[in-house]
């Protein structure tokens, strides 16, 4: 595992490296400026751009950049916020987006892992079409348009939740952004659930364990729900990362104060610096999340071994 690990983090930092190069040499083809104030003639233009460092060549930039970033130094605002740290602009945004977007792939996981057991287990008619419904509802159905339904039923008609984000509850405000989000997640992990407890529970081991007279709770942890587990970890990476960067526009729909909002007011001000970093926040958060799953990958399914050889 050790070796793995070592040989995952060097492979996880390169991939960084040149997405960040990536980024650097996008933002040098997108129109515009981050200057882009009518009122500022050019030689003041061309001056902020010397105070910014942005007159100097392309690699220059990226490594003074990528210096400063092994400092925790992101950069700052150049049009937004001028002249302020990127870090103060992500350090009450990012964990709100963060804690929606992990609640809502827990909460999702859990529904789904539920729903796909017990469309495996009971094969009536009636749990079937109820399955199937609430599968195609979470899958064609998008986000924003339960948010929309859930805005309108359960803030504004039952009253029950706050229809906007609330800093004196947090949690409870963010309540119906976490719940539109995790249906698709309930959605794609209760289909992967049932299609894989199907073919675990027809399967001899399992057939023997029944003979043996051991419990039926025992079965279902020790063999079908692991199981079924393998393909749930596969897909859940991506899962988190489309709730991430999908919850862009609930964000604005319940005015959460997550870096969705800071990042569409990026882009349409040619805020270069602000693009980068939070497009390489998303990038690094993708890769260690999908580092933990591998790990859990190997956790869950011990006949995996890495590079053929015991880890």
């Amino acid at each position: 595992m050790g070796r793995y690990l070592r040989r995952r983090i060097i492979i996880s930092i390169s991939i960084l490296f040149v997405i960040l190069l990536i980024l650097f040499l996008l933002m040098q083809f997108m129109p515009g400026s981050p200057f882009n104030d009518a009122k500022l003639s050019e030689e003041q233009v061309a001056s902020l751009k010397e105070s910014y460092g942005l007159d100097k060549p392309v690699i220059v930039q990226f490594f003074r950049y990528i210096g400063k970033m092994l400092k925790g130094d992101l950069g700052v605002s150049y049009s937004i916020a001028p002249n302020t740290p990127i870090t103060s602009l992500l350090v009450n945004r990012f964990p709100v987006t963060l804690r929606i977007g992990f609640l809502s792939l827990i909460f999702g996981t859990l529904a789904g892992l539920t729903l796909g057991l017990i469309a495996a287990f009971f094969r009536s008619r009636i749990i079937k079409v109820i399955f199937n419904i609430l599968t195609l509802l979470g899958i064609a159905v998008p986000s924003y348009m339960f948010a929309m339904f859930f805005s309108w039923t359960l803030g504004y008609k039952c009253n029950i939740f706050p229809m906007l984000y609330d800093f004196r509850s947090p949690m409870f405000s963010s309540a119906m952004p976490i719940l539109a989000l995790s249906l698709s997640v309930m959605a794609v992990i209760g289909q992967f659930t049932r299609s894989e407890a199907e073919d675990v529970i027809k399967s001899d081991y399992v057939l023997l364990a029944k003979t043996t007279g051991m419990k039926s709770s025992t079965i279902i942890i020790k063999y079908i729900l692991r199981n079924s587990l393998i393909p749930v970890i596969t897909v859940m990476a991506s899962l988190l990362v489309s709730l991430l960067t999908g919850s862009l526009v609930i964000e604005k729909m319940f005015a959460v104060p997550g870096i969705g909002g800071l990042l569409t007011t990026a882009i349409s001000s040619n805020d270069y610096s602000v693009v980068i970093a939070l497009s390489f926040v998303y990038s690094a958060l993708y890769i260690v999340v999908m580092l933990i799953l591998d790990i859990l990958y190997c956790v869950v399914d011990p006949r995996v071994r890495l590079g053929g050889k015991p880890s």
